[in-house]
């Protein structure tokens, strides 16, 4: 039965792909795993290199992204779900050709409610887990769920897989505690240390005793150097760390790292501290893997990005920057590197309340939007909650010309006509950027999905 259900997951995967369908990345594997239960397993275990899963709240496509670019400029063969289909489905999807070339290494991100049921399926031999945020609260529940169902599967496969931990997160970093074949990496600069909590920060009170952190530095959210006053739980001294970075706006940044197999300076073409984040972390990943040095640096400065994670794709004569917005952490490093452009911007922002967005869409209240104020000129909401978005930046001060159209498409075009110079930045949520890409690809402009 297996069998012929792979062969027929694979027409469906070929025949949407024809079709030019965005269901080609999930409709293929839903069909499989609900004829054949067994078959994640079954296809994972034809991987001649073992799986490797990357997880967490915020940038999992990106760092998987950068991951397989470097494993691929090292020559090794990789399977990986490239869309950002992150469910089991999406996973099963990526490996119905699995087993077909030698020295086969499966890279899937994996949605980090669905992380322990793909790893008990796909047996990892390494787990990147980068950082737990509040995210989808209606869907997901409490952050501490999330993080109790982390440490079971983390002890579950101590022993058996190895583990690459970001340090500067408190939930992320408790995982590998007296664990064996952990790997941490964090951020080590405090020019780029903010001067307070933010008031979306998380994780803020110690999982061993309960007290309060103190932090000597706040980088994101909540994740910096912190120790716990009480108990004396304190950051583990990260392996990989980015020791100095400088910012440069939606440029890019430059970024000095230690590691030990040497230290590394990159200039990395994605802005925002964020995606330095991400970039160390898929260092520590790829060195763990076996990429010589030299190959991460070189993928990181010619990485171009995943769509919606910092693409700019030109539309009607201007520059449309793309930057997905779905929680307030994430919205708040986005809003921090758009301040760091020159002159007044131009903004399109889309806020959808879908199932895949979450449906609770106050987390656009947690998100620092008044850091926006002096630095937007013109303001397009779209979206199914346009007029909610509209309202929370009316609150947030921003004095700016204002306009609302539910409608994507038309909205865009207003947005770029109106816009005053060649730039416009489009903030979408998740499903918003979904509807986008495929705006976009039935103009011409952007690859589908499943291209």
């Amino acid at each position: 039965m297996f069998q012929i259900a792979r062969a027929l997951a694979r027409l469906a995967r070929a025949a949407s792909r024809r079709l030019g369908r965005t269901g080609g990345t999930t409709a293929p594997g839903r069909a499989l795993l609900k004829v054949s239960p067994g078959a994640l397993a079954r296809m994972s275990a034809e991987l001649d290199d073992g799986s490797v899963l990357v997880s967490a709240t915020n940038g999992k496509t990106t760092t998987a992204a950068m991951i397989a670019a470097a494993l691929e400029r090292a020559g090794r063969p990789v399977v990986h779900n490239r869309a950002g289909s992150n469910m089991a489905w999406g996973v099963a999807t990526a490996l119905l050709d699995a087993g077909r070339e030698r020295g086969q290494l499966g890279l899937f991100e994996v949605d980090e409610a669905w992380l322990p049921a793909v790893a008990r399926d796909t047996d990892p031999r390494l787990l990147l887990l980068s950082n737990l945020f509040r995210d989808q609260l209606d869907r997901y529940g409490e952050l501490e769920l999330l993080a109790d169902r982390w440490a079971e599967l983390t002890a579950e496969l101590d022993g058996r897989a190895r583990f690459v931990l970001n340090a500067d997160d408190p939930l992320v970093a408790d995982l590998g505690r007296e664990r064996s074949g952990v790997t941490y990496f964090g951020v080590e600069d405090d020019s780029q240390a903010l001067p307070g909590m933010q008031h979306a920060a998380d994780s803020k009170h110690c999982r061993n005793c309960g007290h309060a952190y103190e932090y000597d530095a706040i980088y994101l959210g909540h994740m910096g150097r912190y120790r716990c006053p009480n108990c004396g739980r304190r950051r583990p001294e990260p392996q990989i760390a980015a020791t100095r970075v400088v910012l440069d706006g939606m440029k890019g940044s430059r970024v000095e790292l230690r590691t030990p197999r040497g230290d590394l300076a990159v200039r990395l073409p994605l802005p925002g501290l964020y995606n330095v984040y991400n970039a160390v972390a898929a260092t520590a990943t790829a060195l763990e893997l076996g990429v010589p040095l030299v190959t991460v640096r070189e993928a990181l400065e010619g990485f171009g990005g995943a769509f919606g994670r910092v693409e700019t794709i030109p539309v009607g004569g201007r520059s449309v920057s793309i930057l997905l917005i779905k929680n307030p952490a994430g919205a708040n490093e986005v809003l921090r590197t758009l301040t760091l452009e020159d002159g007044r911007l131009d903004l399109w922002m889309a806020l959808n309340d879908r199932i895949a967005d979450g449906r609770d869409v106050s987390w656009i209240w947690d998100a620092d939007f008044e850091v926006l104020a002096g630095h937007v000129r013109r303001v397009t909401c779209s979206g199914t909650r346009a007029e909610e978005m509209a309202l929370r930046l009316k609150y947030a001060g921003i004095d700016a010309e204002l306009t609302v159209d539910r409608d994507l498409g038309r909205s865009l075009d207003a947005a770029v006509a109106n816009a005053a110079g060649e730039h416009v930045y489009a903030l979408p949520t998740y499903t918003a950027l979904l509807e986008l890409r495929d705006l976009l690809a039935d103009r011409g402009l952007a690859k589908r999905w499943s291209e």
